[in-house]
């Protein structure tokens, strides 16, 4: 016998189908509740929508921040700009600069991830005035395959093993050369630092010796490294202009020193040497890699001799600490005899110095990256092409890292809550020389430079500060008066004499 559903359903009574109806709607937005919500979830699960772009403000139109970022920059206190957002918005903020909206981080674990990522996630990027003067080929601006090969080059250049070798002897004799003042002389020590370190670089790289050449390729830098974050307008008492005839007569220069190690029979002597026999390189790749090797070997390192000598001398507690380390270098040595490798080793307070010095006063204040895709860190995307700065100096000066950040102290590099921190090579909170694929590889020899510099400078001489002087980091790190002073030759028991 069959029975109809129809049948069947007039058997119930009203008040049971009724109820039937209730369940079936709980039972149905059972189902559809859920799967709503799954499709909400999954949609949050886009990129686009789950992450967003770093808070900030737009600024002035066209214009942005960019006054109030070069009026930081220019002061002793570069990150001040950095340190204003970054209370509005955190260490990851965004901003209008140079006519761009721009990611800027001062969140060190964000700039080691960038950095870290060179050549993956993001890579270099430089204004075109800089582009332009370090030029197409060279190792500072190439990128990819090329940008590793003539790292690995510079970095096989400047190995430990081979500073002992090649530069440790002749980077004295350049600092004796230099150091030759009689008393009562006043200098600018911007300029003898300046011509300390390119006499070193040009006679390691091109052969040059004589006087007047080191103060012409001195005075070329110089005028070089003024171009470098200049406006790129190419007219006759242009900055940019300038700075690209100075390059002009620093590629000529090259060109005619590779013309004359192809014809010598002695080529293989020298570094330029070793690179022409040994790389395979074109003759203008060549001149762009010797000068980013005379650019960022000469004035990062006189620049942070400068910076030490003049911290010192408004600390003369350091001054003395460190004057006491070296004459006893002196007292060790017989005669006129060089420093050794062994007693470069023991300089303990002075590598001390030389650290809180490139803290306070690295050279490399920020950097400038652009994302090579869209890039994901933390609930923030940078969009791909988006320009992005690691600002190294916030990190540096942070008081959350750094207790009384901006007092010049290098007795704390010896406590060791700063040990884990001072490992410039792979620390994300000191960084002076850059990290990952672009890590400087002239650090070692900046560093030795450095600390052989103070040695001669400071058992030579005590002097007084003429003029009054300040930092400034824009258009690149100096300061603003040159530093002048008036020098007088000590004895090995002199007590340190220093005055402003």
């Amino acid at each position: 016998m069959s029975i109809s559903s129809s049948s069947l359903l007039c058997e119930f009574p009203q008040g049971s189908l009724k109820k039937m109806r209730e369940i079936f709607s709980i039972i149905t937005w059972a189902i559809v509740i859920p799967t709503l919500l799954f499709i909400v979830f999954a949609r949050k699960k886009n990129p686009t929508r789950k992450y967003k772009l770093p808070p900030g403000r737009r600024g002035w139109p066209l214009i942005g921040d960019s006054f109030q970022w070069y009026k930081a920059v220019a002061g002793s206190y570069p990150p001040e700009f950095v340190y204003q957002q970054v209370n509005k918005f955190g260490k990851i903020f965004s901003c209008s600069l140079f006519g761009k909206w721009v990611v800027v981080s001062a969140d060190p674990n964000f700039n080691r991830f960038i950095m870290q990522n060179e050549g993956k996630l993001f890579e270099s990027n430089y204004p075109k005035s800089f582009r332009d003067l370090v030029g197409k080929n060279g190792v500072i601006t190439l990128q990819g395959d090329q940008q590793r090969k003539l790292h690995g080059i510079a970095s096989n250049i400047m190995r430990l093993d081979k500073l002992k070798l090649h530069f440790l002897d002749d980077i004295q004799l350049v600092i004796l050369q230099t150091l030759n003042f009689h008393d009562n002389h006043v200098i600018l020590l911007q300029d003898v630092c300046r011509k300390a370190t390119i006499n070193l670089m040009v006679n390691q790289l091109l052969g040059v010796s004589t006087e007047s050449e080191i103060n012409e390729m001195a005075q070329l830098f110089s005028d070089f490294a003024d171009g470098c974050l200049s406006i790129p307008i190419n007219l006759p008492g242009c900055t940019y202009y300038t700075a690209m005839k100075a390059r002009e007569k620093i590629v000529s220069k090259i060109k005619r020193t590779i013309e004359n190690q192809r014809q010598s029979e002695c080529a293989g002597n020298g570094v330029l040497g070793r690179i022409l026999n040994e790389e395979n390189l074109a003759d203008e790749a060549v001149a762009d890699f010797i000068i980013n090797l005379l650019f960022a070997g000469n004035e990062t390192t006189a620049k942070t001799m400068l910076f030490a000598v003049y911290f010192l001398t408004q600390c003369p507690t350091a001054m003395q600490q460190l004057l006491d380390e070296q004459d006893k270098l002196c007292k060790n040595s017989v005669g006129n005899e060089l420093l050794t490798w062994q007693d470069y080793q023991t300089m303990s307070f002075t590598q001390c110095v030389i650290d809180e010095t490139l803290r306070i006063g690295g050279i490399a204040i920020w950097l400038m990256r652009v994302a090579k895709e869209d890039v994901i860190y933390q609930d923030y995307m940078i969009p791909k092409g988006r320009a992005v700065i690691p600002f190294l100096s916030a990190v540096h000066l942070d008081e959350n890292l750094y207790k009384e950040a901006l007092k010049f102290d290098p007795w704390r590099w010896m406590d060791p809550q700063y040990q884990e921190k001072r490992s410039w090579r792979n620390s994300p909170f000191y960084s002076p020389f850059g990290g990952g694929g672009r890590f400087c590889p002239g650090a070692e020899l900046a560093r030795l430079q450095i600390a052989l510099f103070l040695h001669y400078f400071l058992t030579t001489y005590r002097w007084t500060q003429v003029k009054e002087d300040r930092l400034s980091f824009f258009p690149s790190a100096r300061l603003v008066n040159g530093f002048q002073i008036r020098l007088m030759r000590r004895t090995n028991t002199s007590k340190v004499e220093t005055s402003q």
